[in-house]
């Protein structure tokens, strides 16, 4: 297990003379919680200074030792509750909790308070994603606190057009499922860098993690993208990607696997992790750096099918589009998004936005609704 683990403040410079205790006034204290397929990630909030980091990469391996991925709140949790103790953060002096949404059904963008319907829901949905443990724990972590959780955002946030929502199978429908956090966050930073309102832009944004969403984003509004829980579009860390309908019907239907299995071919043991062993991108790009050829094909396939997705996007925009914005971790590596954008630079400008602002929105949203500024809303 990969641990990180910082106390920090902006600008950077000023991370080493802010603490906690020494943190400029404020009013609000806030703790902001997003569970990932392979890292459990939280920071504390003072108004809107960052005070601490937690960051926690969680290898295949370690995954493993859990059937299922409700099974793993508790070791998540934990983990939450032993680095708030080490850094001294009470949690009565919490004003708020809030949590990445998870596979929820579909609603439409905001601040959701976390209710009992809620948590039961995100626990016995068929579609199990870690992403659904975020609301249960700050939920249990909020009880203790006396203070209400939140969730802001979810991945179920549903804008598409009508057209995208549709298959060729009469009995099936496209659906809404991508990293609407991290991706609306990261198009209103780049709308405020530019000085223009992310409802007058048309956007492609691509979340490059453990899973890959890539989505259109026109005036605001998210129009069209890939699921990025059932493996359809790139492939991805954990996801096999968009796969031949055939040859998937043939495997469904060879007696050699349960469905049970088969689903854990396209979403856990897909993608990266299929072709190498390893959904570590940064240890995968390293041995194809040093000439392992499995390594090259596995970067070069990510690479190439995360450009294919973009360019579906431009598609959907009909080619007017102000720019291209990758982010997530897989962001960190120049060598991925460089090679992205020599596919795609034709299309749009090409911004890099690396890790995540997932926290960072989480705890802003919970501090509007906490100032007055937005109402949370009721599921």
């Amino acid at each position: 297990m990969g641990i990180n683990l910082t106390l920090t403040n902006k600008p950077q410079q000023e991370k080493e003379a802010l603490t906690f205790d020494t943190a400029l006034a404020h009013r609000y204290t806030i703790l902001a919680i997003n569970t990932g397929s392979t890292s459990t990630k939280a920071a504390v909030y003072c108004d809107d200074n960052q005070v601490l980091e937690l960051s926690l990469s969680h290898s295949a391996e370690e995954l493993a030792q859990f059937e299922s991925i409700p099974e793993q709140a508790e070791w998540r949790k934990g983990l939450i509750l032993e680095a708030l103790e080490k850094h001294d953060i009470a949690l009565e002096s919490l004003s708020a909790v809030i949590g990445r949404g998870g596979l929820l059904r579909p609603i439409e963008s905001g601040v959701y308070i976390v209710n009992d319907a809620m948590v039961e829901e995100l626990r016995t949905t068929k579609q199990q994603h870690a992403s659904n443990l975020s609301a249960p724990i700050a939920a249990q972590i909020a009880a203790v606190c006396g203070v209400k959780a939140y969730i802001a955002d979810p991945v179920v946030v549903d804008e598409l057009m009508e057209l995208a929502r549709w298959s060729g199978i009469e009995e099936i429908r496209r659906r809404s499922i991508f990293h609407a956090l991290n991706q609306k966050a990261t198009a209103r930073i780049y709308a405020d860098e530019i000085g223009r309102d992310y409802e007058d832009l048309n956007l492609i944004v691509a979340h490059l993690g453990g899973g890959i969403s890539v989505a259109a984003h026109k005036k605001g509004r998210v129009v069209d993208c890939n699921n990025a829980l059932d493996g359809d579009g790139p492939i991805a860390p954990e996801r096999a990607g968009t796969i031949p309908a055939g040859d998937l019907v043939e495997l469904c239907f060879s007696g050699k696997y349960s469905q049970k299995e088969i689903r854990s071919m396209l979403v856990g043991k897909g993608g990266l992790v299929s072709l190498t062993g390893s959904n570590s991108v940064k240890d995968i790009a390293a041995r194809a750096e040093e000439g392992d050829a499995k390594s090259k094909l596995a970067i070069d396939l990510m690479v190439y099918t995360v450009a294919k997705q973009i360019g579906q996007m431009a598609v959907a925009l009909q080619g007017n589009i102000d720019a291209i914005l990758l982010t997530g971790g897989i962001a960190h590596s120049k060598a991925i998004t460089s090679a992205i954008s020599e596919y795609c630079r034709f299309l749009a400008p090409i911004e890099v936005y690396p890790g995540e602002n997932e926290l960072q929105a989480l705890a802003q949203n919970a501090l509007r609704v906490l100032r007055g500024e937005m109402e949370a809303k009721i599921y």
